[in-house]
């Protein structure tokens, strides 16, 4: 009773206007600040990966680094027949002259043609980095806009890199949007079925958002360590749901499970007291747990998963502050709210309901019944029945999503597929980069002009070959074509070519210089690669620290093993159905997407991370049930029993809750979003009620004593502790 999350419920149950005050306070000036001093996205320098990072880093030195293109693209309107070539031209030279004129733009090329003559195209290209043309490609987009009411009789549309991505995070916000007016009404009715009381349903979804909102100011100020990727806000968004009202739940579930323990004879503050001692540490073990299994995101290298792991991190950190300060204090008032209620009814002569005492439902007591009488037939289905579901796993297939595969609800992706048809050269290139002394910027241009004659009867590439060199004469770039999307087998085995025999006969040659190839295949084939190779240490460090955080729960070796073995059962499952789901057709018109035949790269390690965080929660309520009752005296076969009975409740609940968060990223329309929020839901539903309920109390019951292992909590009976006094 004088461990930390109890002297911090002591005080605010005790203080309970105080700790709310200050709890909002708190989450004020959380996003009063973070809004102030602004977040910190990342650069292009931020994302550089592998060879192709190494590469871009060279361009760079001497100022040859991509920048934001976009294309204004005039073709017929459907039906109207052959494109007018004359007035084709002069639309283009009208959107030139426009786009001149704009502060944002740096050059514009003349009108081009296409081959076929089915359309004339403008190349512009914007000012500043990259990954800055989506915030200034309005200004190009309106001009775009005017040119085609000028000339109605053409079709004049812009696509480009800069107006995909905007059309990307525009519909990316609605779509995220939507996911929280279904999510949020779905948890609060979960949550009311639960509890049967508005104000106990209202107080998990009310620390959950205000967590979030504190969370997202704090992660603007963390993004000056660790710059934000932009996938930040919505990895808050998904987790701090999860989080918040998960510990949450815990929280209240035990508080009225002492609450109808004590029958009324104890005040409300020392019921709160008593969650405390219980609940309390299971929710910062299990906070700890989260935020450490994300920690080992950043050693990913990757810009991505670095803004993956600090909202992770400071949403879960903020949710368990919630529960250890403001929740106590709202739960005491509300204890005291019904107690005044229940007196007032004792004094009228009404009759008073008790409070239910939490047990086991008829399911939860359905399905221990076999594994309480056969532990080993039980634990041998349930396994050979993740195996199963595992199975998929092993013809996985892993690529980075490329641009091809966005919604064609997106405008500009529409254009994209008519210039790419008009225009092939312009699906992908290769970018040859090489740093040397500036004496020998003649031999290095004459060795990339024979690399470039070599690739000329290379039928994957295409186009005119493009050679550069920076003012100072240390860095030169040639520019191949290639005529296929970047996930088009050709394209990649064209970057072998070029790597693996162009380079090396002729650039490679040259002693004392420095060569490395970018370019969009690069970036597609490279990314995936690079994960690969993080992928071993990532998985190590996320099995040891599991191991690790469970040892020091519960001071057992043997229980840290049985941690990590349960959690890659249920992260095999999750992922064999998500390869067995997103990787074949079967499956496109009920979730409503078009199958690329691939996982995205970053689903696995992500599922990985975050499924073995969030199955810590489970893990250490449920054991923590069972050891409490152990270290009262009860014989580890009936504490394994009634522990997982009295725990399974709010476990299916919580995981309900998450399900629910996690399957509304299901409609999203972004393939790897999709993806994501589908493997999470199969997880925690896999997690929840196979896995706890069924596989791990058949363990327990077939290890029995070996459980507690080196320790043995049972061989001395602990009385219960008493609740200090109140007032």
């Amino acid at each position: 009773m004088r461990d930390l999350p109890v002297r911090m419920a002591r005080w605010s149950a005790g203080h309970p206007w105080r700790a709310i005050a200050g709890w909002f306070l708190f989450v004020a000036v959380c996003l009063g600040v973070g809004i102030s001093v602004g977040g910190h996205a990342a650069t292009s320098a931020d994302f550089r990966i592998g060879e192709a990072g190494r590469a871009e880093a060279m361009a760079a030195e001497g100022g040859l680094q991509q920048k934001p293109v976009e294309q204004v693209l005039i073709t017929a309107r459907p039906g109207a027949g052959p494109l007018d070539a004359a007035a084709a031209t002069a639309a283009a030279r009208d959107a030139a002259g426009r786009m001149a004129r704009l502060p944002d733009v740096e050059s514009v090329s003349s009108p081009i043609g296409s081959a076929d003559g089915t359309a004339v195209r403008v190349e512009v290209t914007m000012r500043g980095a990259e990954l800055d043309g989506d915030k200034h490609v309005a200004t190009l987009i309106a001009q775009t806009a005017r040119v085609q009411a000028a000339h109605p009789g053409l079709r004049v549309e812009e696509t480009g890199g800069p107006s995909v991505s905007k059309g990307v995070d525009d519909l990316r916000d609605r779509d995220l949007s939507r996911t929280e007016m279904i999510a949020l009404p779905v948890t609060l009715v979960t949550l009311l079925v639960v509890f049967g009381s508005v104000s106990l349903a209202v107080v998990p979804m009310l620390l959950a958002l205000s967590s979030i909102a504190a969370a997202v100011g704090l992660s603007m100020l963390a993004s000056h360590v660790f710059p934000d990727a932009g996938v930040g806000t919505n990895v808050i968004l998904l987790i701090g749901m999860a989080v918040g009202v998960d510990y949450t739940l815990f929280y209240l579930k035990r508080e009225r499970e002492e609450r109808a323990r004590s029958g009324g004879r104890l005040p409300a503050a020392a019921v709160v007291e008593l969650a405390a001692a219980t609940s309390g540490r299971a929710v910062v073990v299990s906070g700890l747990a989260v935020a450490i299994s994300s920690a080992t995101l950043y050693l990913a290298d990757d810009v991505i998963f670095s803004s993956i792991a600090t909202g992770a991190i400071v949403v879960t950190l903020v949710a368990v502050l919630s529960s250890l300060t403001v929740l106590p204090a709202l739960l005491a008032k509300l204890g005291q709210w019904a107690e005044n209620r229940r007196e007032r009814r004792i004094r009228r002569g009404r009759p008073v309901r008790g409070t239910r005492s939490e047990s086991g439902g008829r399911l939860t007591r359905a399905l221990l019944r076999p594994t309480g009488r056969r532990p080993g037939v039980t634990l041998a289905v349930g396994v050979l029945a993740m195996l199963a579901l595992a199975a998929p796993l092993l013809g996985m297939k892993l690529t980075d999503m490329g641009r091809e595969t966005h919604p064609r609800s997106i405008p500009a992706m529409q254009g994209y597929d008519r210039i790419n048809a008009a225009f092939p050269d312009l699906k992908a290139m290769h970018q040859v980069v090489v740093k040397a002394d500036p004496s020998r910027r003649a031999e290095v241009a004459g060795a990339l002009r024979d690399l470039a004659r070599r690739a000329e009867n290379d039928p994957r590439l295409s186009g005119t070959p493009e050679l550069r060199t920076s003012p100072d004469g240390r860095i030169s770039l040639l520019e191949l074509r290639v005529p296929h999307y970047v996930s088009d087998p050709a394209a990649v085995a064209s970057l072998k070519t070029v790597r693996g025999d162009y380079v090396p006969a002729t650039v490679g040659r040259l002693p004392g210089v420095k060569v490395a190839v970018t370019g969009d295949v690069a970036r597609y084939a490279d990314y995936p690669d690079h994960q690969k190779q993080k992928l071993p240490l990532i998985i190590a460090s996320l099995l040891l620290v599991t191991f690790a955080m469970t040892v020091w729960a519960f001071r057992s070796v043997v229980l840290g093993v049985v941690g990590v073995l349960l959690n890659l059962l249920s992260a095999g499952a999750a992922l064999g159905l998500l390869v067995l789901t997103f990787q074949g057709t079967w499956a496109e018109g009920l979730l409503g997407f078009t199958s690329t035949g691939t996982i995205g790269s970053r689903v696995p390690l992500f599922l990985f991370v975050i499924l073995f965080g969030l199955s810590m929660d489970y893990q250490v309520f449920v054991i923590s049930r069972i050891r409490e009752a152990r270290l009262g005296g009860v014989p580890t076969r009936t504490a394994v029993l009634d522990g997982i009975g009295r725990s399974a409740g709010v476990v299916t609940s919580a995981a309900f809750v998450m399900v629910t968060v996690f399957a509304s990223f299901i409609p999203l329309h972004i393939i790897e979003m999709k993806q994501m929020g589908f493997a999470l839901a199969v997880a925690v539903l896999v997690d929840a009620f196979v896995i706890r309920i069924v596989v791990l109390p058949a363990l327990m019951l077939l290890l029995g004593e070996r459980n507690w292992w080196p320790s043995r909590p049972g061989r001395t009976a602990v009385p219960a502790p008493a609740p200090a006094k109140v007032g």
